[in-house]
């Protein structure tokens, strides 16, 4: 993975905030939207495309583009560079392969433990109950 030519191929688009802000919001465009684009990427292989799509199929849209928004802050340069960090941020953790947990076995001593506890809970019971006369 290439930060750089993965922010190349980023396209950023400049758009006006929503919510309050007086006049400023009506005039100036400081929101930014980018996109990036799974499959027509070059800095990507093959395989990291895979386990892109499969780690972030919940924030990709059905052309699997990856779409994420800062409005952050009041100027414009500065939700780049925020936007810009956050998307390399998920980049490099949805390419992290995670470990595979391996079960490991219940303990003896929590099984004579278990068992334990359920003779005493037995027996309380057992004690409650009337003795049968023959």
């Amino acid at each position: 993975m290439d930060a750089e030519l993965l922010i190349s191929e980023v396209t950023l688009k400049a758009i006006r905030s929503s919510g309050s802000g007086g006049q400023n919001v009506n005039k100036v465009s400081t929101k930014i939207e980018l996109q990036f684009d799974v499959d027509a990427s070059n800095g990507l292989d093959d395989e990291e495309k895979i386990l892109l799509i499969g780690n972030l199929n919940t924030r990709l849209t059905k052309n699997n583009v990856l779409v994420l928004q800062c409005d952050e802050s009041r100027s414009q340069v500065k939700n780049k560079q925020i936007v810009k960090e956050r998307f390399l941020e998920i980049i490099k953790e949805a390419l992290t392969v995670r470990k595979e947990r391996i079960p490991t076995k219940t303990p003896k001593a929590v099984k004579r433990k278990r068992l334990k506890n359920k003779k005493q809970i037995s027996k309380k019971k057992a004690n409650r109950k009337p003795p049968e006369i023959e």
